[in-house]
């Protein structure tokens, strides 16, 4: 009987690396930061801002695209593109975002070669051709968000200059229990219907989503009467569809701090705090939204007591309904 060749996993698994990282690795760090042209402190700051594990002195990890990737972020900093405090931070956020992303292309990548039945000479090829066109993709929607957000900077009221915005979360009720009573495919799905649900509905309406946490989505809109046509509408893709669970919407208005990518504030606080307080099926919102609304033909009105939740003892939440 023949015996079977043995496969060579630790060269495969540098092949495959080496197809996606874009070539070998062949600096240690130190090696790294001297082609960037950065000390080694700086260089291992942004290598940790991105999401990554210091690695040994002496171990050959990166590639010349880590070369090239730091100087960039240095040039950046040193044209006066970005402040040197803000260095760090554009990219922890970049390397929270893209983590992201890989973890779910990783995942479906997975998946797919798992009912392929692909060999691993086949499943490297694959990846070879996925590779560019998933950069492609990436590029092409960057861009177009891009486009998006600066039109609206530059066309943009006053209001919208210093940052006035309606902020809205969206809450899955009892969402504790489901993780308790569904498996994790089962609630795998519904997350998925859930943020696909919220992406399409905020976006039909003229906002967008700033982050999806799972059970709950915090969007933005520009306008109050965006923010009520956002939650309604929410409410309203719900209600019609009897495999998604009950939401509770909390919406407040006015000056946000909008810091890369991500909003901060009393009104997202506010926006936070009435999300709690609302019962299933409705929308809250704080008097300034309230007062914005105040006479617009498409929306009710209607002040209820007042509570307190941390951090505001007098609380008065207005319930938002179609007119």
């Amino acid at each position: 009987m023949v015996p079977e060749p043995q496969v060579d996993l630790a060269g495969l698994q540098r092949e495959f690396e080496r197809t996606l990282l874009g070539g070998e690795r062949k600096f240690t760090r130190i090696q790294v930061s001297e082609r960037a042209g950065i000390s080694i402190q700086r260089a291992e700051r942004m290598w940790h801002a991105l999401g990554f594990a210091t690695v040994p002195d002496d171990e050959v990890a990166f590639t010349d695209d880590d070369v090239e990737a730091l100087r960039l972020v240095a040039a950046l900093e040193d044209d006066g593109f970005i402040e040197a405090e803000m260095e760090s931070s554009l990219a922890r956020k970049l390397g929270q975002t893209q983590s992201r992303l890989a973890s779910w292309q990783s995942a479906m990548f997975v998946e797919f070669l798992a009912g392929s039945k692909l060999s691993a000479d086949e499943s490297i090829e694959v990846a070879g051709l996925l590779l560019p066109a998933m950069e492609r993709l990436q590029t092409y929607v960057w861009r177009r968000h891009l486009a998006a957000a600066a039109g609206r900077a530059v066309a943009g009221s006053d209001e919208l200059a210093r940052g006035v915005r309606a902020v809205g979360f969206a809450d899955i009720v009892s969402y504790t229990r489901l993780t308790r009573r569904l498996t994790e495919a089962e609630l795998g799905e519904l997350i998925e219907k859930f943020e696909g649900m919220a992406a399409d509905v905020v976006a039909l309406n003229g906002g967008r989503v700033i982050k999806s946490m799972g059970d709950e989505v915090l969007f933005v809109t520009d306008t109050a009467a965006q923010g009520a046509a956002v939650a309604l509408a929410l409410q309203d893709a719900v209600n019609a569809d009897e495999n998604l669970p009950e939401l509770r919407i909390g919406l407040a208005y006015g000056t946000i701090l909008i810091r890369l990518g991500d909003v901060y504030g009393e009104v997202v606080n506010l926006a936070a705090r009435l999300t709690t307080e609302c019962k299933p099926g409705r929308v809250l919102a704080d008097r300034e939204l309230a007062a914005a609304l105040d006479g617009h033909s498409s929306y009710a009105v209607h002040r209820l007591r007042r509570v307190a939740v941390r951090g505001y003892r007098h609380l008065v939440p207005y319930a938002i309904q179609r007119a």
